[in-house]
């Protein structure tokens, strides 16, 4: 069967259009994406302003009427940090549906890194042990770690590579270019101490076999320390040291944005992010004793996917015409 999910984050809203059946792994058929960033149109009051709500409804439009064209059968429709904590992200979420007929369900942020760690396992298989998996996005930090399909601890800190630089790395509404040291250092503390009150929750869920990275943060940086760029394929291993993330920082923090936009992996779109999340990075690395993560392909959407087909499974087969996709157990 051909499934669709559509993700609306803090920066993009993506619609991902997969060939699957359970039992099976997941084929991508198609994967489209716009860029939103939803987060910087929330006003002084923490509300996503008008200009928001009609961006979000186009964007949600066109990625439907694709999926429609692309003959899914079954679409998943979320969003995550952006809209849960808008101050009217109900009527926000009520305005996208009246205007579009889809409904965006509102993942919590443990539901995403749950679900981003169901996809990593079944990425990586029983043989990787105990995992420990770190997802930088827009708007948060999900963290997840243990031995089955279901973590024994996962959380979700406020440490997003686009929110930090939007709160921390900009002056006046504009990025400075590059940042002070001042405004660097302080971000490095804040997110360090952020991190710091959770350690403990990941050091009782044991020493992990191995440490996963997930999602276009950590790829991007990986590609700048030396990973094989996607053109190789999924299957490639790519790892991203602690060492070599370590003695990209500083040289990050004196970059203008042309110039971090330049480097391999890393998207114009992007750029202006790319410190705000390595600083996470090493920060959730030297907190949490990490030396060497590898970087996986799937991530929070194949892990919908991946619920989705077990909930099918399950039910022993397909639901009927007409029922819509449901937001996978444990997001609500």
């Amino acid at each position: 069967m051909r499934l669709g999910v559509l993700d609306v984050g803090s920066n993009t809203v993506h619609l991902l259009v997969v060939d699957a059946h359970p039992g099976a792994q997941p084929l991508a058929a198609s994967s489209t994406r716009r860029l939103l960033r939803l987060a910087e149109h929330l006003d002084r009051d923490g509300a996503i302003d008008d200009d928001g709500v009609a961006a979000l409804t186009r964007a949600v439009a066109e990625a439907a009427e694709a999926a429609e064209d692309a003959g899914v059968e079954q679409l998943t429709a979320f969003a995550t940090s952006a809209v849960r904590e808008a101050t009217n992200g109900g009527q926000v979420l009520a305005a996208v549906e009246a205007a579009t007929g889809v409904r965006l369900e509102v993942l919590p942020g443990t539901a995403e890194a749950d679900l981003t760690f169901l996809a990593v396992r079944r990425w990586f298989g029983w043989s990787a042990g105990r995992l420990l998996v770190l997802d930088i996005g827009g708007g948060s930090l999900e963290v997840a770690a243990g031995l089955d399909e279901v973590p024994d601890v996962s959380f979700s800190l406020p440490l997003g590579a686009g929110r930090l630089t939007r709160d921390r790395l900009s002056s006046g509404g504009t990025h400075d270019d590059p940042p002070t040291a001042e405004a660097v250092r302080e971000l490095r503390r804040h997110v360090r101490q952020q991190i710091a009150t959770r350690v403990r929750d990941v050091t009782r869920a044991g020493v992990p076999d191995r440490v996963v990275v997930t999602s276009k943060t950590f790829r991007s940086l990986g590609r700048v320390c030396g990973a094989a760029p996607s053109g190789e394929g999924p299957l490639v291993r790519r790892a991203l040291r602690a060492a070599d993330l370590s003695a990209w920082v500083p040289r990050l923090a004196e970059m203008r944005l042309e110039q971090r936009g330049a480097l391999p992996g890393v998207s114009v779109e992007r750029a202006p992010q790319l410190l705000a999340g390595a600083l996470v990075a090493e920060a959730a690395f030297d907190l949490l004793g990490v030396t060497e993560a590898l970087v996986c392909p799937w991530a929070l959407r194949e892990g919908i996917i991946l619920r989705r087909l077990d909930a099918i499974a399950a039910a022993g087969g397909a639901d009927g015409p007409g029922v819509p996709a449901r937001v996978p157990a444990g997001a609500n």
